[in-house]
């Protein structure tokens, strides 16, 4: 049994292993995306790939890391210095764009006691649209589809399998460079569990490995001991598909009962899987609700697999929570993800009414523009999420101008973004007064001009702009978010063909008000 003592200094040390994978990963990385914007993550997994350290990333991407590992696992045999790569939505990924890697870590055993793997997003992965975000029908649209594969086996590449990729996406220099650096962040996770194991012993490790997983699930039994027992039930919506005017309802249910100290989540109710790519697979849902879990628990709680034992998840077969194959998936991962986030916190407002934020922006406004840059005759591919107001609190105003709830990443500076592509930013600031009032105000929105240089495709993937932001406790909702192109309103999801010299102007949803203006 370990001590308080020895789990802390464990969590810590694994935590610190994921951190650094982040970080150097970071600083190797080509793409202002990942450099940038730090659209990547890292987890440490057990040798039943059960997660037990993640770094502090992307929720949507940690949250469902786990079953690309798992798909992993299933799909190969790892030996020491093999390196697994995937990216099908269909067996443990998100959405194409984000590519994970998976290595084990033997240590000097016959098998491997743990694995080391993370998550990046590449800004372009071929298919129709240049950034591989636009509006689809099926996933073979959106772009290369990777199942579990070996990108490096007994320490040498495939490069048939690197050939295979890089012959698939626009920008083919940049997709090398990022999983060369994915690829050196997993070496030096793998190097640092090993040291800790060499350190501390094979036993000691892999016993506070399954004590972290534990401790999570008797934190989480504890708090939902403290609930109202009971059903409560909350929907939202997504503005539309893109092609309709039809709202797109999620809708969950949650028993809670704390003699049982268990928590049912049921998802029945919600839309079936549409046309578009706004469906999420299950990975999604599963990450959004263990995010909104971990929320709930102290800072202390280590966000491992035994967050997730006492809670049973039910989502409908073929829907907006849970999409079949062949449906496309882009902005499942990006707009759905937060839409759930917004519908699971709704629901808890019932119960914990006086720890529950408004609404946050609720989308994570995706912005990509491909073409050809006029400066250097090659193709480039910018992608962008931009951050909007995050809803007041109980006990505080929202903050203007940050990322919340599945997305964690940042804004692409503006010297980096006129560097790097052919653009001119013309706008850049708050969008005052886009909060909403109330004892705590909403956070403010952005907003974010660019002037194109050249001729571009343009995809916007956005919502809250026709249902806006909730608000809690009497507060009011924040204001919808706004897009236009040179200076006319476009819809919130299109693909859009433009000529050099344009303008596009985004402006993010506020967060919601909490509670009556006294």
């Amino acid at each position: 049994m370990s001590s308080p003592i020895e789990l802390a200094i464990f969590k810590s040390a694994f935590h610190s292993i994921a951190e650094e994978m982040g970080a150097a990963l970071r600083r190797t990385a080509f793409s202002p995306n990942i450099k940038e914007r730090r659209d990547y993550s890292s987890a440490i997994f057990d040798a039943a790939g059960q997660v037990i350290a993640m770094g502090d990333d992307m929720p949507v991407h940690l949250g469902s890391m786990p079953m690309s590992v798992r798909a992993a696992l299933n799909r190969l045999t790892l030996v020491p210095d093999d390196v697994a790569m995937l990216n099908d939505p269909y067996e443990g990924g998100t959405h194409l764009p984000d590519i994970t890697l998976v290595m084990p870590v033997f240590a000097g055993s016959s098998s491997a006691l743990f694995f080391v793997a993370n998550r990046a997003h590449h800004a372009d992965i071929g298919g129709m649209y240049p950034g591989s975000m636009g509006l689809c029908r099926e996933i073979f649209q959106e772009g290369i589809r990777i199942p579990p594969v070996k990108l490096v086996s007994n320490g040498v590449m495939n490069d048939d399998i690197v050939r295979l990729l890089l012959s698939n996406v626009r920008t083919s220099a940049e997709r090398e460079g990022d999983l060369t650096a994915q690829l050196g962040a997993c070496r030096i996770g793998e190097e640092r569990v090993r040291s800790l194991v060499n350190k501390y012993g094979r036993e000691r490790v892999s016993a506070n490995a399954t004590a972290l997983l534990d401790h999570s699930e008797q934190l989480l039994r504890a708090e939902i001991a403290e609930w109202p027992a009971g059903n409560v039930t909350a929907e939202d919506f997504l503005d539309n598909d893109g092609l309709s005017e039809e709202p797109i309802r999620i809708a969950v249910t949650l028993a809670v009962d704390p003699i049982a100290r268990t928590l049912r989540v049921d998802f029945t109710g919600s839309a079936l899987q549409i046309a578009t790519g706004l469906n999420a697979v299950s990975a999604i849902t599963y990450s959004a609700l263990f995010y909104v879990l971990r929320c709930l628990l102290p800072r202390e709680a280590a966000p491992t697999a035994g967050l997730m034992r006492p809670v049973e998840l039910i989502l409908p077969e073929r829907s907006i929570v849970n999409a079949a194959a062949p449906a496309a998936v882009a902005g499942g991962n990006v707009e759905t993800s937060q839409r759930i986030v917004d519908t699971l916190l709704l629901a808890f407002s019932q119960l914990l009414p006086d720890r529950i934020p408004a609404a946050s922006s609720g989308t994570m406004s995706n912005l990509t523009i491909g073409g050809i840059d006029a400066r250097s005759g090659q193709p480039f591919a910018y992608y962008e999420t931009i951050a909007g107001g995050m809803g007041a609190r109980p006990d505080a105003d929202g903050i203007d101008g940050i990322h919340t709830h599945m997305t964690n990443s940042l804004n692409t500076p503006v010297e980096a973004l006129e560097y790097a592509y052919p653009f001119r930013v013309r706008r850049y600031s708050y969008r005052r007064g886009s909060g909403g009032a109330g004892r705590q105000r909403g956070g403010d929105g952005l907003v974010r001009e660019i002037e194109l240089l050249c001729p571009a495709q343009v995809t916007l993937l956005s919502d809250r702009r026709i249902r806006p932001p909730y608000g809690l406790a009497g507060g009011l909702p924040g204001a919808c978010g706004r897009n236009l192109l040179n200076g006319e309103a476009v819809p919130g999801k299109c693909n859009l063909q433009v000529e050099a010299g344009a303008t596009i102007r985004i402006e993010t949803p506020g967060g919601g008000g909490w509670g009556h203006e006294q």
